[in-house]
């Protein structure tokens, strides 16, 4: 009696035991993941602060007509004020946005409220296209995607719709059609952007982790997804060389407001 009592002792000390190396193991990998990812964040945090100061410093430079910094003439130094307030204030609105995505952990905060997409979308247009003087590009809007409303931050769906229109203004040409339209499925509703320019393949898109000193980056674009992530949704891009690209800004079904 008194052995199967101690065989019964050792046993529950052993399963003990083995409960306890889990519960160390366990706690080492969450730390260890934790720390991987304030190392993230904290990369992401440089990134976002260093493209805030170059945005700042290309916005001084184009407001006093230096350009690109270069001792060449910039193509806005015979403009006057009025044609380059818009692109330098768009620069700095740009640098606020991005300090403040560094200075938050995760996901930009939201301020949802009710929003119709006609507004938006005239808004987003309106900016662009001060940006683009003195090129132009023919705004094509679906009259059922101005009818939408849903609830979402104004002003973030504002951001990142321009930055999608501001990439097929980059990828396309003086005069080309641009093509907006909204496309509501049993999940999703979403804002497509549609182009005939050059079709280059979607690598703008940053990855979750910005590589360090990467030079080239669309980093209105990459805060544009990180705002569609916050409102549950997601920004797809696709592409065809010779034909155009299509992007897509896409929120959860459920922030359509039916109408009455």
């Amino acid at each position: 009696m008194q052995a199967a009592l101690s065989l019964f002792l050792l046993a529950a000390l052993c399963a003990v035991g083995l409960v306890a190396l889990r519960l160390r193991t366990s706690l080492a990998a969450a730390r260890a993941s934790a720390a991987q990812a304030e190392a993230v964040a904290a990369a992401r945090g440089r990134c976002l602060r260093l493209g805030g100061q170059e945005l700042r410093g290309l916005a001084a430079r184009l407001a006093d007509g230096r350009g690109s910094g270069s001792d060449q003439e910039s193509p806005w130094a015979g403009l006057g004020g009025t044609a380059i307030e818009g692109p330098a204030h768009q620069l700095l609105r740009l640098a606020d946005d991005l300090d403040a995505a560094a200075r938050r952990p995760g996901a930009p905060a939201i301020h949802e409220a009710p929003a119709a997409l006609g507004p938006i979308v005239e808004a987003a247009i309106a900016t662009v296209a001060r940006q683009i003087r003195p090129g132009a590009r023919q705004w094509q809007v679906d009259a059922a995607l101005r009818a939408l409303v849903v609830r979402a931050d104004r002003r973030a769906l504002e951001g990142a719709l321009a930055a999608l229109l501001r990439r097929a203004a980059s990828h396309s040409r003086d005069g080309d059609t641009v093509v907006l339209r909204g496309v509501v499925a049993s999940e999703t509703v979403a804002i497509v952007v549609e182009d005939e320019g050059d079709g280059l393949v979607a690598a703008d898109l940053v990855p979750e982790v910005p590589v360090p000193g990467t030079r080239g980056l669309d980093l209105g674009l990459s805060l544009a997804r990180s705002l569609a992530v916050a409102h549950g949704g997601d920004i797809r891009l696709e592409s065809a060389p010779g034909i155009g690209a299509r992007a897509w800004l896409t929120l959860p079904r459920r922030r359509l407001l039916e109408p009455a």
